[in-house]
């Protein structure tokens, strides 16, 4: 059994949230029980992934995307109200953690791609942030874009959208979980040969095409649900509480 307070400073410093300007509060977003021995962790504060929650009787739920984002309307109501009812019901405590979950060079999301491809030589994407959330990476040879997709559909989401570029061959790669398909104009500075995100627009295949890099839209839940997986570990191992994951089938 942990404190819940000790769980978050712990999060709070590891992850280094106070050097982060995030479009949502990181950290302790509802507040439940103060002793926790279970934890769920999910990609989204999801209805789903909060019955999960009470299912396996955990008192945290630890989520990459929780509540109160910039823009949003104040009251709580809807959908979201149904959400934080429930919650608070059940005492159960939601944690969230956004860029700083993108970013951490082990626990993070774009740490965990680099993992699956098997990369070298990670550099930032832009070496002007303190903290990165994209990345460079080398694969350890030449891959086709065929080679290359399939590689993506084995390690990441079998469903794949390829926007193509002329290069022939992809070694080096731009990568940058979620929705972060515009930073495909940093990969042509940084002259990348591939760039990874998970969503796509409209604009995404006049870019690949123009700037010539390969883009691959992996899927922003497939290519975001390390990171969650990662923490829980890591508290788990930290604390000596248990967690478990919830995969929700979430195709974007």
């Amino acid at each position: 059994m942990a404190n819940l307070n000790d769980i978050i400073q712990w999060c709070n410093q590891t992850l280094k949230t106070n050097e982060f300007k995030d479009y949502a509060p990181n950290g302790l977003q509802i507040e439940g029980k103060k002793e926790v021995k279970k934890i769920l962790c999910a990609v989204t504060a999801s209805q789903d992934a909060i019955d999960a929650c009470i299912a396996h009787d955990a008192d945290v739920l630890l989520v990459h995307h929780g509540y109160f984002w910039k823009g949003e309307a104040y009251p709580i109501t809807g959908m979201r109200g149904q959400r934080i009812k429930k919650l608070i019901q059940h005492d159960i405590s939601l944690i969230a953690y956004h860029l700083p979950l993108d970013s951490h060079p082990v626990l993070g999301n774009n740490a965990a791609i680099a993992d699956l491809l098997q990369l070298e030589d990670i550099t930032p994407l832009d070496a002007t942030e303190k903290h990165p959330i994209g990345n460079i990476g080398r694969l350890p040879h030449p891959l086709s874009a065929l080679e290359f997709q399939t590689l993506l559909q084995t390690r990441i989401n079998p469903n794949i959208l390829h926007l193509p570029a002329s290069r022939e061959k992809i070694q080096r790669i731009g990568y940058c979980t979620g929705a972060a398909q515009d930073f495909i104009s940093k990969a042509s500075e940084e002259m990348c040969d591939a760039y990874i995100s998970g969503e796509v627009s409209e604009r995404t295949f006049y870019e690949a095409k123009e700037l010539n890099v390969h883009y691959f839209a992996c899927g922003h839940h497939a290519t975001e649900r390390y990171g969650v997986q990662r923490l829980g570990k890591a508290l788990a191992e930290q604390f000596g509480i248990t967690y478990h994951y919830f995969e929700q089938d979430n195709p974007v």
